[in-house]
């Protein structure tokens, strides 16, 4: 590389970061799966209220696969992800061999599947460039309500993070040019088979993944100039879908990440432990949410639990150890919680039975309300201009005045099934379904 063009590339990723950094520039987009500060808010976003199939449709595009991951949205782009199953079936040779030591519940597909970058046009749904990251035949099945898309992509801005986890991890720039890809962090092996969902977080030059597994669990983080490994850490977890938070502190950056042996928090520039906290359930899906200076961990599988830790603990806190609190009742499966102000929003497991709590203390403001003319939650919960949004997987969506008290303003409905989490820009609400994706604004 000449010594012009290393200048124009750093340039280029300082911009990079600082536009990831920036909180204006953050607050005006959605960069990351759970919004600008990663617990569901859309500070400067104020969506409809109101819509159906015929009504607010500011427009809809038609998705070529499968696919429960949420959009991310910088600028005039929107970035999707799709998994699609081939009519190419596999040969014997070509069939990945199933790993013996874990317990599947499900079986490995024999079709190659085609796993797809799309980018489309915020404003008229125009699909500007289409991307083939790759293309293989998956090792093990998913779970019967999952895909081989789960995992949402991140941007800082510059440039697009996606990963499909044993499939690869790819960096475009926005004009949908690969700028590298690292298909050599191994596969992974989910409990049961039930599939993967490894959603990169970036802050600065790093980007981080969660790479929990039923053996040799790691948090990898690498360089995001050029994908190679700052540093890995081994994890003595087993299978989790979550997604690591990180937070500044006292001017040290901690990844804390969710866990069934425990809550870690990591140092961005070493990945050495912070501190560690137990009592989560078994392999957690929700993402940590920070609340002033804690962080909040959830967890609903066979079992229930939350708690708030200082994040100026140090050392293994263990069960007993000084939390701010710790809640046992309500907790979610797969949804992440939403942060409203000093309120923290969630559903019981994946059912409409709605719990708010006061973040700063844990203790209960609403307990167990039903959301009306709802089921089934997989989609993490919004909060914008005042509001909360609930999208269940049938398409219906619960729009309630945030508050108290259950206050419902509208319940909308699409005719078609929705398990990614909706995100809000300006005054449009992007909703993925399985066969399209929306854009909803007021007409």
């Amino acid at each position: 590389m000449s010594r012009f063009a290393a200048v124009v590339l750093a340039f280029a990723l300082t911009a990079a970061a600082s536009a990831a950094d920036s909180p204006k520039e953050k607050d005006q987009n959605w960069h990351h799966w759970r919004g600008p500060n990663a617990d569901g808010s859309a500070p400067k976003a104020d969506p409809p209220t109101k819509w159906d199939a015929k009504t607010n449709i500011a427009w809809k595009a038609p998705l070529p696969g499968k696919g429960s991951s949420t959009p991310s949205v910088w600028g005039d782009r929107v970035f999707v992800l799709c998994a699609i199953k081939t009519d190419r079936v596999a040969k014997a040779e070509e069939l990945p061999k199933p790993d013996p030591r874990f317990e599947v519940k499900t079986n490995p597909p024999t079709h190659f599947h085609k796993f797809i970058v799309l980018c489309f046009e915020r404003n008229s749904g125009k699909k500007l460039w289409e991307k083939l990251a790759a293309g293989m035949v998956p090792h093990e099945g998913h779970h019967g309500s999952h895909s081989y898309c789960a995992g949402s992509p991140t941007t800082d801005g510059k440039f697009l993070y996606v990963s499909f986890g044993s499939f690869g991890t790819y960096c475009y720039d926005f004009d949908g040019n690969l700028k590298w890809s690292r298909t050599d962090l191994g596969r992974l092996n989910t409990r049961l088979g039930w599939g993967e969902a490894v959603t990169p977080v970036v802050w600065g030059d790093s980007l981080l993944l969660n790479y929990d597994q039923e053996a040799d669990s790691k948090l990898y983080c690498l360089d995001t100039a050029t994908g190679k490994t700052k540093w890995s850490a081994k994890r003595d977890e087993k299978t989790t879908w979550s997604t690591p938070l990180v937070v500044d502190h006292g001017g040290k950056i901690q990844v804390v990440t969710n866990g069934t042996t425990r809550i870690r928090s990591y140092d961005l520039d070493s990945g050495e432990l912070i501190w560690q906290c137990a009592g989560m359930t078994v392999n957690p899906i929700p993402s940590p949410v920070k609340f002033g200076d804690s962080a909040i961990c959830v967890s609903g599988y066979k079992g229930s639990a939350a708690v708030s830790v200082p994040l100026s603990s140090r050392g293994d806190l263990g069960a007993k150890g000084k939390v701010n609190w710790r809640y046992g009742a309500g907790m979610p499966y797969v949804p992440s919680p939403a942060l409203v102000g000093d309120r923290l929003y969630f559903t019981q497991m994946n059912d409409n039975l709605l719990t708010v709590l006061d973040a700063k203390t844990g203790k209960v403001i609403i307990n167990k309300e039903r959301l009306p003319q709802t089921k089934s939650f997989y989609a993490s919960p919004l909060t914008a201009a005042g509001r909360v949004y609930f999208v269940d997987r049938n398409g219906t969506t619960v729009v309630l005045k945030a508050g108290d008290t259950v206050d419902v303003l509208e319940v909308n409905k699409l005719d078609e099934p929705i398990d990614a989490s909706p995100v809000a820009v300006g005054k449009q609400l992007f909703l993925r379904g399985t066969k399209h994706l929306y854009c909803i604004e007021t007409k």
